[in-house]
């Protein structure tokens, strides 16, 4: 599927497509030895988890909330009980700095007159910080919470949001993410997408997938603005 004659707005995802999740252990690594790698994944595997169930149950809970039990879940397992290390962790979480070629891609959108925009299972409180930490929120126009509807991705609902903030249909935004369960819920929600897929991983089986899969963000601008 190619992008429609003109985007409008090109949306990203937050966690793991402009902010590097690595960087919440990176500081710690030192006090984690040889769990560290094995505590992150599990630590996203099971805030994942929680989003899709939270939202299937309809018990919402905000971001921050599922993103402190999915790392208690993941302390226990690997037999960490240390509340400093625990509480340096989310901190570290907060502050997750941005890829390096996020700033970049951004700019170079908002210099073809592509309007830039993130929307995200984040909250608004999270998601200002982590930005304004990073460096990248003056290089982005709106900023869109799951925390208006109480509904995680990949509710349909949630790339509505998008749609209704930035275009006139879900055709004109090309959305953004490195998660392809991300992708695949856009795409079903009727977005133009792009996988960034940095790990040359498998399509997900799921019914929609991506209309473009590049390597880097850097891919993104020729996408959104084709010469």
């Amino acid at each position: 599927m190619s992008p429609p004659s003109a985007v409008r707005a090109c949306v990203f995802d937050a966690y793991g497509t402009l902010l590097d999740l690595a960087s919440a252990v990176e500081p710690h690594k030192q006090s984690l030895g040889d769990a560290a790698p094995g505590l992150l994944a599990l630590w996203r595997a099971k805030q994942l988890e929680y989003t899709w169930l939270r939202t299937l149950m309809g018990r919402y809970a905000d971001f921050a909330q599922v993103t402190a039990e999915a790392l208690d879940y993941a302390c226990a397992t690997f037999g960490i009980s240390d509340p400093q290390l625990r509480a340096s962790l989310l901190a570290a979480f907060a502050e997750l700095a941005a890829y390096p070629d996020a700033a970049p891609t951004l700019a170079k959108l908002r210099h073809a007159g592509i309007r830039t925009a993130v929307l995200s299972n984040g909250t608004p409180s999270m998601l200002g910080a982590a930005f304004e930490r990073s460096g990248l929120a003056p290089l982005l126009d709106a900023v869109l919470s799951v925390d208006a509807i109480g509904k995680y991705k990949t509710a349909p609902e949630v790339y509505a949001l998008a749609t209704r903030r930035l275009a006139d249909a879900p055709g004109e935004l090309l959305f953004v993410s490195a998660n392809a369960w991300d992708v695949a819920g856009a795409a079903a929600a009727g977005l133009v997408t792009v996988w960034i897929n940095r790990a040359a991983a498998p399509a997900e089986r799921l019914p929609a997938g991506a209309s473009h899969v590049v390597r880097s963000l850097a891919d993104v601008p020729a996408l959104a603005a084709p010469s």
